[in-house]
């Protein structure tokens, strides 16, 4: 995925390099040390009422991954979305909104599908998705194989689809679907998109 109309400025983005160090650090923990230490069992997101279950996970899946690909594809959107947005938000602002949209996106995930277990920082990025089609609908986006480019409000569409389609799936299938947390992708872009109406409203209001 690449994208023209879009240049980025040189201003630090701390948290987004920071929480792309973290992620690629727990992911080596997982590849590492997962069979002795259980890491992605103790700390991936369990149903509210799974005996595993506990509330920290509501966090901490946020930083599991479940294979390289998912990393790699997670960590690429994390910079192609979260970069431009904590330049115009600020360090603070940027971090609260990324767990506040990780949280929906859990939440999403257990209310609909009690029974999953779930890891990896998509529904958090969803939210990041989201909030960048809200500020810049019409940034053009090359996704590969596709031969043209695509508007972001246009991707959160079909992700949306998407999504709607596998998680209904999901719920229909005897063996849990395809193993893509697709009402967590939902919950994620649902809220980032809730957390981007309340913040611009509130900021009109403020001026």
């Amino acid at each position: 995925m690449t994208y023209n109309s879009y240049r980025p400025s040189q201003t630090p983005i701390p948290v987004v390099i920071n929480l792309i160090i973290v992620n690629c650090l727990i992911f080596l923990c997982q590849y590492l040390f997962d069979d002795k230490f259980y890491i992605t069992a103790r700390f991936a997101l369990y149903g509210m009422e799974d005996p595993n279950f506990r509330p920290y996970q509501l966090i901490t899946h946020m930083f599991l991954h479940g294979g390289w690909a998912h990393l790699l594809f997670n960590m690429y959107a994390l910079w192609l979305f979260g970069s431009m947005l904590e330049r115009n938000w600020g360090p603070k602002v940027f971090i609260i909104f990324y767990l506040l949209s990780g949280l929906g996106a859990a939440f999403a995930q257990i209310l609909l599908i009690p029974g999953s277990v779930a890891v990896g920082a998509s529904g958090a990025i969803m939210g990041l998705l989201a909030a960048f089609a809200y500020t810049y609908p019409n940034v053009q986006f090359f996704i590969i194989p596709f031969p043209f480019a695509i508007k972001a409000k246009w991707i959160v569409v079909v992700y949306v689809l998407i999504d709607l389609f596998g998680g209904m799936s999901s719920i229909r299938s005897a063996t849990g679907g395809d193993g893509i947390a697709h009402f967590a992708h939902l919950g994620g872009l649902a809220t980032g998109f809730l957390l981007m109406i309340f913040w611009i409203s509130k900021r009109s209001r403020r001026y």
